[in-house]
């Protein structure tokens, strides 16, 4: 075989492999756009539903006393050795440029504005989405939900809507008190244990600390919300294939739940800093 026929055997399986490639985005970016589509569609009805007739209020806190409630305990524990662990690395480094009276300061923006918030949406999404899941696909896959739509009852307005408003109300509710109990946590370590002046680490935290940056957490935690309950809801109700279908859509809609809210608070820090700056309530910091 010449030289020059090797080299165009090769230069079509390329071509092949390129085109291939290239297909297969072009799929992925489809599928991914109806998908959003679907996702979009979904939270419109469902958030609509809601305030239509018959009301379902007492689904409502049913399912606020599930999220919310229930998460208490692990929020608690988990929000107090965060600032714990917290606060005792940034002083080990603030140490090194003895600026160990910044630790609270520091400790309470990272916490308010960022850890409090995107922790608590993934706890609450592994927890509670995943049980959305499960439950709303189990359901679907005993027909229960057909079982539902032949009763005359809109399964969307009775099963996913409430869900969906609980999940925005009490996400804010669980992000202050993650905070709060963060900062406990950094109180305990700062003053009870490395033995820091009491006095300066309120003065110092009630200087930098300012009202906006625990309202920019809430704002967070409310859309991250929306967005875990929309997903997970969604994909239960959606869900095929039996048990193993439900064990399939749940393992997805937590993981995808959980990228999600990474990803969207890197946007939204983005977009509330652009708002801050538009209007000028950043002050500099």
């Amino acid at each position: 075989m010449s030289f020059a026929t090797r080299y165009l055997e090769t230069r079509e399986r390329f071509n092949q492999a390129f085109d291939g490639f290239f297909l297969w985005l072009a799929m992925r970016f489809r599928v991914l756009v109806i998908e959003v589509g679907q996702l979009f569609e979904f939270a419109l009805g469902g958030v609509r539903l809601f305030f239509t007739k018959p009301y379902r209020f007492d689904e409502l806190i049913v399912h606020m006393e599930f999220i919310g409630n229930k998460s208490l305990g692990i929020i608690l524990l988990s929000g107090l050795f965060t600032g714990m662990a917290l606060a005792y690395q940034i002083f080990l480094g603030f140490r090194l440029v003895n600026a160990v009276s910044l630790v609270g300061p520091t400790v309470g923006l990272g916490i308010t504005r960022e850890l409090g918030p995107v922790l608590t949406g993934l706890i609450v999404s592994a927890r509670a989405g995943g049980a959305m899941i499960a439950r709303i696909g189990t359901m679907r896959v005993t027909e229960q939900i057909d079982a539902l739509e032949v009763m005359g009852v809109n399964p969307i307005q009775y099963l996913v809507s409430p869900r969906i408003i609980a999940a925005v109300v009490v996400m804010p509710l669980l992000t202050g008190v993650f905070d709060f109990i963060a900062m406990v946590g950094c109180w305990v370590i700062c003053i009870k244990l490395l033995d820091m002046d009491e006095a300066a680490f309120f003065d110092r935290t009630y200087l930098w600390l300012e009202p906006y940056h625990i309202n920019e957490g809430l704002f967070k935690a409310a859309v991250f919300g929306l967005f875990f309950a929309v997903i997970c809801t969604q994909r239960g109700y959606t869900t095929k294939g039996g048990a193993e279908g439900v064990g399939s859509a749940t393992n997805r809609g937590v993981v995808l739940s959980m990228v999600m809210i990474i990803a969207l608070d890197f946007f939204l820090t983005n977009f509330i800093n652009m708002y801050y700056n538009i209007f000028g309530l950043h002050n500099g910091r």
